[in-house]
């Protein structure tokens, strides 16, 4: 995590180290934090690292223990705790992670001493009791100790972007920009940079392509996100700026381009999450300003259109920053259902997920495992103290195909059906 000149709130401390034998708050799910990270794969999210809050103000916020990995299964909605052994890495926040095939990987961060460039994977298909990490000796110049970065994930090669920490020791294709505020703050000064950097996971070889085009100015706590052979890159903050300004880069031919789209657009942001939803859509959520203010708008990019389109749910009250969450996407039937572990809101961190879904409109789908029916018709078919409610907006992309339902189950229903 970067000191607080970076990324948080100019009242709050650099967290302090996992405190010995600290206990979970709630023993069936994760305590709350900022700064982790949460990938997903398959119906499983894995959730990571972070700092937590201290429960008194004026002492430190502390880290979360690392040698711990909660496990969410998005089907049975419930938690699991899973504990690690092996190479653990310290803990960290604004580390960078991705879930390929049930193998998690694991890249740079902040902890308690500092920023690091280690790489690390955990082989979440094992079925040993206490699961293994790994650190994995890479080949080539790595980049260099940061966090905040962003990852695309294309033809089984990691694809790592910008982010905030120390001067690159060896040759770097790329810009750095110091950041004179840390100078004050740190024994050695950091920076933002736009550096490119892939890791081929065959090889676990790192490499820098030579890109073309338009490139984005360094940045970090920017949100990535991978459709085709594009990856996507919003925002993010540079110098005393969170912008709002949107690129992709061509993953095969590395070539930057800026994205000018037409009508209105989201704010410029830090620490928000950007995420596929289709090959011509993505949902961006949440977020930090300029203004040091908390975001909870949510909004579509239709890539054919070249347009965002924002609309209202039932979480305008809920902002969340503070995460790093790279391809949090879980496929379920003909729809897709993406789900987030909450952050930091306007006062103290949070334990709870949202959820939001798509679905073809009109036509009859598995949202989740136990309800069935189209988003504009759902009734509960049980008697008894039930509530269902469900919103749907019509995302104007693709008109009359597409539409957005959030579901909410009272905790006294166990509604079986929808009709």
């Amino acid at each position: 995590m970067a000191d607080e000149n970076e990324e948080l709130p100019a009242d709050e401390e650099l967290p302090a180290p996992a405190e010995e034998g600290f206990e979970q708050l709630e023993n069936d799910s994760p305590a709350e934090r900022s700064g982790h990270v949460a990938v997903t794969d398959g119906r499983c999210m894995y959730v990571w690292g972070g700092y937590k809050n201290a429960q008194v103000r004026g002492f430190y916020d502390f880290y979360l223990p690392r040698d711990e990995i909660w496990i969410y299964n998005m089907e049975t909605g419930r938690w699991k705790k899973s504990k690690t052994e092996g190479d653990v890495p310290p803990s960290m926040s604004g580390s960078c992670a991705v879930c390929v095939d049930r193998v998690v990987y694991l890249f740079g961060g902040h902890h308690a001493r500092g920023n690091t460039n280690k790489f690390y994977m955990l082989n979440a298909r094992s079925t040993d009791k206490v699961l293994q990490w790994v650190r994995v000796e890479c080949q080539g110049v790595p980049p260099s100790s940061k966090d905040k970065l962003g990852v695309w994930v294309h033809k089984n090669r990691l694809i790592f972007f910008g982010g905030y920490g120390y001067f690159p020791e060896g040759k770097q294709r790329g810009t750095f920009e110091f950041d004179e505020t840390s100078f004050w703050n740190s024994g050695l000064p950091r920076g933002w940079n736009d550096h490119v950097h892939i890791l081929d996971l065959e090889t676990f070889t790192w490499s820098q392509p030579i890109t073309t085009g338009k490139t984005p100015s360094p940045r970090a706590a920017h949100a990535c996100a991978t459709v085709g052979n594009r990856g996507y890159v919003f925002g993010g903050r540079y110098r005393e700026s969170r912008m709002n300004d949107f690129y992709y880069l061509n993953l095969d031919t590395w070539e930057w381009n800026e994205i000018l789209t037409q009508g209105i657009c989201p704010v410029g942001r830090s620490w928000h999450s950007l995420t596929p939803i289709s090959s011509d859509h993505l949902f961006l959520f949440g977020g930090f300003t300029t203004d040091k203010q908390p975001l909870s708008d949510a909004w579509i990019y239709c890539i054919s259109k070249n347009e965002w389109v924002q609309f209202e749910h039932n979480y305008s009250e809920k902002p969340r920053y503070g995460r790093q969450f790279p391809g949090s996407l879980v496929q379920k039937g003909c729809g897709s259902t993406w789900w987030w572990l909450s952050e930091r809101g306007q006062d103290a961190g949070s334990s709870s997920q949202l959820s939001f879904s798509t679905c073809p409109r009109g036509a009859g789908c598995c949202v989740l495992p136990e309800f069935r029916g189209g988003p504009h018709r759902a009734a509960c078919d049980t008697a008894g103290n039930t509530e269902f409610r469900v919103w749907s907006q019509d995302l104007g992309c693709d008109p009359g195909v597409w539409g957005l339902i959030w579901l909410q189950k009272t905790p006294s229903c166990e509604c079986q059906h929808w009709s």
